[in-house]
């Protein structure tokens, strides 16, 4: 069985981005979508993803407070923060939310699944 991904963004555009890539060129499946952070939460319990890739700016919740409630409930899942903002986003902010690893997404779609294939991999 494939591992899944569960993409959390506010922007149709990029979760549509991030599915197609991983659907049409990786053997991880996406398992669902989510537009925000409390949305992510609710996702994450129902569709029980084995990594998120999780935007930092988003309405009602943003992607820090999402990854500290998910790391409340136990999740040791892999978290990226994909974000315009990764140069903003300090190491040690990042690890005391739970994110595993933060990629820009200023960087080339190929870095991302890198960094999936890297997490995912041998897990």
């Amino acid at each position: 069985m494939p591992k899944s991904i569960l993409i959390v963004d506010d922007s149709p555009q990029i979760r549509k981005l991030i599915r197609s890539y991983f659907d049409c060129e990786t053997e991880f499946e996406v398992c669902g979508e989510a537009v925000d952070g409390l949305d992510a939460v609710e996702k994450f319990t129902l569709l029980n993803p084995d990594l998120i890739i999780l935007d930092a700016s988003m309405p009602r919740m943003n992607g820090l407070q999402a990854a500290r409630i998910l790391r409340s409930m136990g999740s040791e899942l892999p978290i990226i923060l994909f974000t315009m903002h990764a140069e903003a986003i300090s190491d040690s902010d990042a690890s005391a939310a739970g994110i595993t690893s933060v990629v820009s997404k200023m960087a080339s779609i190929s870095e991302l699944s890198k960094c999936v294939e890297g997490l995912l991999r041998y897990a």
